[in-house]
């Protein structure tokens, strides 16, 4: 009888242990697309020369504010003049709330664009500062620089870069190479974006290379420059819709 009792026992064990092995696993990992960061970005629109103007951005992600944002930049430029731009460290404010402050000492327009940088997203709203009687100056600045291209600030109406400028870049040792790019205040996707790289001691000599798309207007490429110097980096941007972008940007090799 005992005999028996152990039988149906270790049966019933097994029975059990095999509907256990054929349950299938609850899906605990299930990828859900994140919700994107949204950046509020207000500026003093039109200030009098050496006024305060004043920079605010609001991050929020869904209904939540966002307050460990990795970095948030305020980057600022004078119309035509991209590549003198500067760029600020905000406050963080808490609430989601990241603010700076900054002044002009001549008339003209200028452009604050700011870099929002959290939760593995990126995104970089722009503004336009009219300064004193800036927007006639500007406009004439314009008419006799960029007649006939179509293009403001040296780019398309509503196109943005951001390269990632990297730091302590060592000789023979990869580097990562990443672009952000937008169109609108969106992400640019599917655009085809090269890097041409140079030393400027071997100007007859260009590299070449194809970055690939990382995530939505993330364009990326690891590249190991092979000895000390000073290294130009243009970043070519075309789609399919006559885009054709491009900006120069310099590295120091160690």
């Amino acid at each position: 009888m005992k005999q028996k009792s152990w039988i149906f026992i270790v049966g019933l064990v097994l029975a059990m242990m095999a509907a256990c092995g054929n349950e299938k696993p609850k899906d605990t990992a299930v990828d859900e697309v994140p919700q994107p960061i949204i950046v509020d970005l207000t500026v003093t629109e039109e200030v009098e020369v050496n006024g305060t103007v004043d920079m605010a951005a609001v991050v929020t992600q869904g209904d939540e504010a966002v307050e460990d944002a990795d970095e948030v930049l305020f980057e600022i430029w004078e119309e035509g003049k991209k590549e003198d731009s500067v760029k600020m460290e905000s406050i963080n404010e808490k609430d989601g709330l990241y603010t700076a402050e900054t002044a002009f000492d001549h008339d003209g327009v200028f452009h604050i664009q700011v870099h929002v940088t959290a939760r593995g997203l990126h995104t970089m709203p722009m503004k336009k500062v009219i300064v004193g009687s800036g927007a006639q100056d500007a406009e004439g600045h314009d008419s006799e620089e960029h007649h006939g291209e179509g293009h403001h600030d040296g780019h398309a109406e509503g196109f943005s870069m951001h390269f990632v400028e990297p730091e302590h870049v060592k000789e023979e040792v990869e580097t990562d190479l990443v672009v952000h790019l937008q169109i609108d205040g969106t992400p640019l996707e599917k655009a085809r974006v090269r890097y041409e790289i140079w030393n400027e001691e071997n100007p007859d000599k260009h590299d070449w290379i194809d970055a690939t798309e990382s995530e939505a207007g993330e364009y990326a490429y690891t590249y190991a420059f092979t000895q000390a110097g000073t290294y130009s980096v243009q970043i070519h941007v075309e789609d399919d819709k006559d885009l054709h972008e491009h900006e120069v940007y310099t590295i120091i090799v160690e």
